[in-house]
C-alpha cells in the first residue's frame, strides 16, 4: 500500500481566487484543434497580464463536464462559494470574465450581487457550490 499523502495545514489568510478553464470544451461545427477552451486559456491569460498576480490563479484542467455548454469556467476561493459558468465565447469574453472574477474576489463569501455581475455571468450559471466547511466550523 502506498504511504498516504502528508496532510498539510491551509493558509487561512490565503484569499487566492483561482479560475479554472476547461481546456477540452470544443464548441460545435469547430475544428478540434485548438480547441475553444485552451483558445479562452490563452486569451486569459493574455488578458490578464501583470493582474494575475498572488490575488488570481488561471489553471487550465482537462474537464469540468459541462460539454453542452463550452465554454467554461470555474470560479473559486477558500471559505468562499465555487461558481461554474457556460457558454462563454472563448474569442471575446475573457476581458469580462477577468471582471466577474474581480467581482468575486471583492466579496467575502463569493457571492457578488445579481444585478452587478457581468451579463455573460447571470446567464451563464452553471452550479453554484457551497464553500467546504472547515474542521473549526460547526
Amino acid at each position: 500500500m502506498p504511504d498516504p499523502l502528508p496532510e498539510t495545514s491551509p493558509d487561512p489568510s490565503d484569499d487566492t481566487v483561482t479560475l479554472y478553464v476547461c481546456t477540452t470544451c470544443r464548441v460545435a461545427g469547430e475544428a478540434d484543434e485548438p480547441r475553444a477552451g485552451a483558445r479562452l486559456l490563452d486569451a486569459l491569460r493574455d488578458a490578464a497580464g501583470d493582474h494575475a498576480g498572488p490575488g488570481l490563479r488561471i489553471e487550465g484542467v482537462e474537464c469540468l463536464s459541462v460539454c453542452k455548454r463550452p465554454c467554461t469556467v470555474a470560479v473559486a476561493s477558500r471559505g468562499r462559494w465555487t461558481y461554474v459558468y457556460g457558454d462563454l465565447d472563448p474569442a471575446d469574453s475573457a476581458r469580462t470574465i477577468l471582471e466577474g472574477v474581480g467581482l468575486y474576489g471583492q466579496t467575502p463569501d463569493g457571492i457578488v450581487p445579481w444585478k452587478a455581475r457581468p451579463q455573460e455571468f447571470r446567464k451563464g450559471v452553471v452550479a453554484r457550490i457551497p464553500p467546504l466547511a472547515t474542521p473549526d466550523a460547526p
